[in-house]
């Protein structure tokens, strides 16, 4: 009796011994509900096998996880079907991280305005602009906004964007000679009370807005900020006759269009016609037969 205990004991020893092993070397450990830990369900085009998955063999399970191709007619994210700006991207990586150092990084190193000066970006801009901005800088980049010049809810006078009148030209012209990078970080990040809104505009829409504070800065010194002419800086491209010149071929691409589909009408009209006549013809035939 006594060693019947002694070996249900035993057992019990070793379960309890088995249950507690500790993770190490080619083993895991022990886990009571391994799916707690290791998700079964598919994830596409991520390989994360388990024996205990319910998706067949291991063969079955990576065949799963492997890429496919797109459906047909799949847009890829992001991507622009403007006009004005053909080649740009609606999202794209930015390498520089939330801090002070970082921020002047950016405002050394990001000089140009990847999209070019078109007045349709400008418009873009400027709702972008209106909506996001104006209500602190002003819809004259003044930094005279309704939160501030209306109400005591900014503690703070928001940052004028535009040329100032304190009589200091290196304070006047602050923000017009400062550099886009300057412009897209805090876009990014915010700065002080002010929030980011990379959340809230994409790639192209944050380069627009950049442009149309240089139109706002270019009024202010009386200088000239479009798709045709900039006079405000040597950075920002015009697009000039560009854009222009892709709209005149594409709207004459549909004129040839329309012009080819009233030719086919044209001559449709006229082989009916050609039957018509060739009817009439084999009826005089039957007539004269009939007469002869």
């Amino acid at each position: 009796m006594k060693q019947k205990h002694f070996y249900i004991l035993a057992v019990i020893a070793c379960f309890f011994l088995q249950a507690c092993q500790q993770p190490g070397g080619n083993t895991t450990g022990s886990e009571f509900m391994p799916d707690m830990a290791h998700s079964i369900a598919y994830e596409s085009n991520y390989y994360n096998y388990y024996y205990n998955n319910t998706w067949g063999s291991e063969e079955d399970y990576y065949k799963y996880a492997t890429p496919k191709l797109p459906v047909k007619g799949t847009v890829p994210r992001g991507s622009s079907s403007t006009i004005s700006v053909p080649g740009a991207n609606s999202s794209a990586p930015y390498y520089y991280g939330n801090t002070e150092p970082e921020r002047e990084r950016a405002t050394a190193e990001i000089i140009d305005n990847p999209l070019p000066i078109t007045d349709a970006g400008l418009a873009q801009g400027k709702e972008l602009y209106d909506v996001f901005c104006g209500i602190c800088h002003g819809s004259k980049g003044d930094g005279n906004g309704h939160i501030y010049a209306e109400t005591e809810a900014y503690p703070v006078a928001p940052k004028n964007l535009i040329k100032g009148a304190t009589g200091n030209e290196v304070i006047d012209m602050e923000m017009i000679n400062a550099s886009n990078g300057r412009y897209y970080h805090a876009i990014m990040y915010g700065k002080n009370l002010m929030g980011a809104y990379k959340d809230k505009l994409n790639y192209e829409e944050r380069w627009n807005v950049i442009h149309y504070i240089r139109s706002l800065q270019a009024k202010s010194v009386s200088a000239e900020y479009n798709q045709y002419t900039n006079t405000l800086n040597s950075i920002d491209r015009p697009a000039g006759e560009m854009v222009v010149a892709q709209v005149e071929e594409e709207d004459h691409d549909h004129g040839g269009e329309h012009h080819d589909h009233d030719t086919d009408h044209h001559s449709h009209d006229k082989e009916g016609h050609d039957d018509h006549d060739h009817d009439d013809h084999h009826h005089d035939k039957d007539h004269d037969d009939h007469n002869h």
